[in-house]
């Protein structure tokens, strides 16, 4: 089963470690679905919760958030 997350990285993450956090995204066998341009962040794909909790691992200093992106009602 997939799922998908709203990742936010910090403001101050350079270019270079974004990239090596999208690249991980691919390398755990996920994709990235958007790509937000106000916020440093991105909406990802994978295949399961173990891989995003090794992306959280390995990227931990430039994460900023992560939330499981979800519909959300109001009443």
């Amino acid at each position: 089963m997939t799922n998908n997350f709203i990742v936010t990285l910090k403001k101050n993450t350079p270019d270079v470690e974004t990239k090596k956090f999208v690249d991980s995204v691919h390398r755990a066998g996920g994709s990235i679905l958007h790509e937000f341009d106000i916020i440093k962040g991105y909406t990802i794909k994978l295949p399961d919760a173990l891989h995003l909790n090794k992306l959280k691992e390995k990227h931990n200093d430039v994460i900023e958030n992560v939330e499981e992106d979800k519909e959300v009602h109001t009443n």
